[in-house]
């Protein structure tokens, strides 16, 4: 599914959100490896379950078909510095909910790239068929957490000593999720 492009500007920094197109492919394989090695927030180390652009292009491409699929961008003068995927389930019997991710280069971080990227989100399922939005977060990320309930995301569960990360500590996953309904 596809979006309008929508023009933001936070402290004299303009920036656009857009859906991803077959173009950005190679910029997004290279973000996203550089945003796993700035934040342990995310699910994946550095260079783990590597995106090529190859692989980039197909998604986006299924994305893109798909009424249950979003797949936004942010970008500044061209360059990505964040993105966003709501991805749908192929089963009927799931067929009303996505699955929310958010990530933005940490040069950006303060911009409410992330924010925006997700008002964006929740406006494109308001409009269409979906009726459930979930995501999970790390525990530790209080902002996030704040930001989601913000937006009417409630805490559905917890998953106990979920991940374990580069201190050898074991974290607790947030599951979270805002109806529709």
């Amino acid at each position: 599914m596809e979006i309008e492009t929508k023009e933001y500007k936070v402290r004299d920094i303009s920036y656009k959100i857009r859906s991803a197109s077959q173009l950005d492919a190679k910029q997004l394989s290279e973000v996203r490896v550089q945003i796993d090695g700035e934040t342990e927030n995310l699910d994946r180390e550095q260079g783990e379950a590597f995106i090529d652009v190859t692989g980039f292009e197909k998604l986006i491409e299924d994305d893109t078909l798909s009424v249950n699929n979003l797949f936004l961008v942010a970008e500044i003068e061209g360059r990505i510095v964040g993105f966003s995927r709501c991805e749908g389930n192929g089963l009927k019997r799931f067929a009303h909910k996505v699955e929310f991710g958010v990530c933005v280069l940490k040069e950006y971080w303060g911009l409410s790239i992330g924010t925006n990227l997700l008002k964006e989100s929740i406006a494109w399922a308001d409009a269409g068929s979906i009726k459930k939005i979930s995501l999970n977060v790390l525990h530790t990320n209080e902002k996030a957490i704040a930001l989601y309930k913000k937006y009417g995301f409630e805490v559905e569960g917890i998953l106990k000593n979920d991940k374990v990360l580069k201190d050898e500590q074991y974290y607790h996953t947030v599951v979270m999720g805002r109806s529709f309904i």
